[in-house]
């Protein structure tokens, strides 16, 4: 038997370095001194460990030094570009390995077709399938579940699932990109069907299939199930890292249960800045503003630096609770302390800041001087929010008018001034303005929200008869709502009159959705059972009302979720303190 040659010196050096950028610059620059600077063998070697040490640009510098590369060379490249999110560079090695007339493998593949993904470009994405179809790849499982993942981030779910359901078999990551491709175009309801066949097939889940559960759960505010894969994750001993606590955070703080999200936050070893973000827009979208500003400061003492997003979830917070001061010092501290740009998202909240208050002289100003030139339509769109609030209608039709100049198709705006005419008693310009949006074929948004009962969501729209227990339901309402009333209940008028974008207004405010959702929810469930209900639009002033009085004639607390934030009805009052 032959003994094993020993290496090089050189060859040596590099594998002593191990995958560390100094000792590997230093060995890169030995190789080229005593004349192995383009040695195929060696700057392979070299080229693999620096990709190992993380330093992917520096490693395309070593690749473009050697000559002729082979296929385990532009793999290494493509597939590391890809792992690194450089994306366009992946591309552009697997165009240059076409070039070279090398052929790809199952892992180019799978690597390209990520960067695709990640880039979003769809028909490049299309042509590499061509590719891999003509190379023989189209039946190989990581290339398969790479083009579902590509195509569900590609809002091309059917595409997507055609793929899935061809595939013979299915690995948990073709499941979790499917998962994820319909949670992430917002059919969280597919996505939890998926995965509870999932179940039922005996594949078992992990923890990527949990954090995109966790997000399907957050969009229907399913709270169950929510919990269900939280004990899921406790039984089976998974690694509760950062990722997956912050989506067990956000799903408690979006399906209501702000406390719980908190206990999750503070068992957390390990804290970013997401996880942090996490928690301050729970509090804040359930109206605790305090909290929301006390959790920012605490963060900042434990020197974790903010991002954008955190200041919109901060100033969003702020604005919901009322706190002016400290959001306009909150909004100061972006450029001064942290040298941050602000961006659309936090003008809207600083609009929405001021004009919640009724401070829209103040708000009018913001936009005119600190905004400047061309505000974006959604900063005019939160002025006009504020203008109808406080019933400001010379501002209001300003600013309505303006923003149909610059948007024209959009029909919230036209509803918009449609509502702001009416309150003004201008019933001529309101009439005026549906027939501009008939001409134009603009239809405005349904509104429709949703119930858990036993697991189950139930979906009812304004006026909805489709439900088998139609006369049950509208019956058991009737009733209610005249126990409402002798108690004090006066339904608000002006809802059924103006509230256009919220429900259709042929109908009398008794049969708004979230009345019907809510009293399906209170003839189905347990007596001292809490009611959680998900309104896809604002929820109207008269519901608002409405409900305050039935969490007192019916002894529940009662959790709505609307489009900007959450209320917790419970023994007359709503947690919003009417500002909202």
């Amino acid at each position: 038997m032959k003994n094993k040659q020993p290496h090089s010196p050189a060859y040596e050096a590099i594998l002593k370095a191990g995958p560390r950028l100094k000792p590997l610059q230093q060995v890169h620059a030995h190789l080229i001194v005593s004349g192995y600077g383009r040695s195929r063998s060696m700057l392979t070697k070299l080229l693999s460990l620096v990709c190992d040490a993380g330093f992917i640009t520096y490693a395309q510098r070593i690749f473009f030094c050697i000559p002729s590369p082979d296929s385990f060379l532009f793999n290494t490249l493509i597939i590391r570009n890809s792992k690194a999110n450089f994306s366009a560079d992946s591309l552009l090695f697997y165009r240059r390995m076409i070039v070279s007339n090398i052929s790809p493998s199952n892992y180019t593949f799978s690597a390209v077709i990520k960067s695709c993904a990640h880039l979003s470009i769809l028909n490049l994405g299309r042509a590499v399938h061509c590719h891999v179809f003509l190379s023989g790849y189209d039946s190989d499982l990581h290339v398969q579940a790479a083009l579902v993942n590509f195509y569900g981030k590609s809002n091309n779910v059917d595409v997507a699932r055609k793929l899935f359901d061809r595939m013979p078999e299915k690995s948990v990551v073709a499941w979790n990109s499917m998962i994820s491709g319909y949670e992430q175009n917002g059919f969280a309801k597919e996505a939890i069907g998926l995965f509870n066949l999932m179940r039922d097939l005996g594949v078992n889940p992990d923890s990527t299939t949990c954090v995109c559960v966790l997000a399907a759960c957050a969009q229907l505010g399913d709270i169950d199930l929510g919990r269900w894969v939280h004990e899921f994750i406790i039984g089976q001993g998974l690694d509760v890292n950062v990722v997956l606590a912050t989506s067990l955070i956000n799903m408690y703080a979006r399906c209501g249960n702000v406390s719980k999200a908190r206990e999750v936050f503070d068992m957390m070893s390990e804290l970013n800045v997401i996880a942090w973000t996490a928690m301050i827009s729970g509090y804040g979208m359930h109206g605790y503003g305090t909290e929301a500003v006390e959790l920012f400061h605490r963060m900042r003492a434990h020197g974790v630096r903010p991002n954008n997003v955190t200041f919109v979830a901060v100033l969003s917070a702020c604005a919901h609770a009322g706190l002016v001061q400290e959001g306009h010092r909150v909004f100061a501290s972006m450029r001064q302390e942290y040298g941050l740009l602000p961006g659309v998202e936090h003008h809207v909240c600083m609009v929405d800041l001021f004009g919640r208050a009724g401070l829209l002289n103040e708000a009018y100003k913001f936009v005119k001087d600190v905004i400047g030139e061309k505000p974006a339509p959604a900063v005019w769109t939160a002025m006009l929010g504020a203008c109808k609030m406080h019933k400001n209608f010379d501002l209001g039709v300003e600013v309505a008018e303006h923003l149909l100049s610059v948007e024209p198709e959009n029909p919230g705006h036209y509803v918009m001034l449609s509502n702001i005419y009416a309150l003004a008693g201008r019933m001529d310009r309101v009439e005026v303005v549906r027939n501009i949006m008939i001409q134009k074929g603009l239809k405005k948004h349904v509104g429709y929200s949703t119930v858990e009962v036993d697991q189950k969501n139930y979906l009812f729209s304004m006026g909805d008869k489709s439900h088998p227990n139609t006369n049950e339901i509208y019956q058991y309402l009737d009733e209610l709502m005249g126990r409402c009333r002798e108690a004090g209940y006066v339904p608000e008028s002006e809802s059924a009159m103006h509230e256009l974008e919220e429900e259709e207004r042929e109908y009398s405010l008794r049969y708004h959705s979230e009345k019907l959702a809510l009293a399906f929810g209170l003839m189905r469930t347990s007596p001292g059972m809490t009611i959680r209900i998900v309104k896809n639009l604002r929820m109207c002033v008269d519901c608002h009302s409405a409900i305050k009085f039935i969490s007192v004639a019916t002894n529940r607390e009662i959790i709505v979720r609307d489009r900007l934030r959450f209320h917790h009805f419970k023994r007359g009052s709503c947690s919003c303190l009417d500002y909202w």
